[in-house]
């Protein structure tokens, strides 16, 4: 989910060529500036951590659309202010937590035995752990919004089914060459959200 206190990072195109790039809310004004109505009809908005269209009301002014955005439920205006990380007063927490771990005599024979004793050793396995975990939830992610793209504007495209194949079986090889036909713009972009769907741990 899209965390409300930073701006939305955007990609819009106008039929298949790519239009803007940037936060929402300048791709917007990009929009009220240079699109005539009858050309806002073929926009589409991506956000650009989901992969999925982002629905704008582009009736009357900027101000009025800009407005309707900033009112949305769970949006902050894209401010300077907004953007700055909260600081709060005093030292961050620090050191370790103690709790009870139950293993058989044997798990804790190997554990005495390594270098640095138990606690370290679990330190360093849980470490190990969590970045193998989010390795494998990084390529999740950009699977899925890699997916909800294409969807959305390569689904009648030639090799898309093979395409979706080999995306999540992170077959990179095979996921290129059954693109490498299509509109350059739409290609590109989705290069760029599968960039790391083929991330090995």
């Amino acid at each position: 989910m899209q965390d409300s206190s930073f701006p939305i990072r955007c990609t819009a195109f106008v039929g298949r060529k790519h239009f803007a790039k940037g936060t929402l809310q300048d791709v917007v004004k990009v929009v009220k500036e240079k699109l005539e109505e009858s050309e806002i009809v073929d926009l589409l908005i991506f956000d650009d951590s989901t992969g999925k269209p982002i629905d704008t009301d582009f009736r009357r002014s900027l101000e009025d659309v800009l407005d309707r955005l900033n009112r949305k439920p769970g949006r902050i205006k894209d401010t300077e202010e907004n953007e700055r990380p909260v600081r709060r007063a005093g030292r961050p927490k620090l050191g370790v937590v103690s709790g009870e771990v139950t293993l058989l005599p044997r798990q804790w024979d190997w554990l005495k035995a390594q270098p640095g004793g138990a606690s370290v050793t679990l330190r360093k396995l849980i470490d190990e752990a969590r970045r193998s975990g989010e390795n494998g939830n990084q390529v999740r992610a950009a699977q899925e919004v890699t997916y909800h793209f294409m969807t959305a504007m390569a689904g009648d495209f030639p090799q898309y089914e093979e395409a979706l194949r080999a995306l999540y079986a992170a077959d990179e090889n095979r996921f290129y060459e059954s693109i490498k036909e299509w509109t350059p713009d739409i290609r590109d972009y989705i290069k760029s959200l599968a960039g790391n769907a083929f991330t090995q741990e």
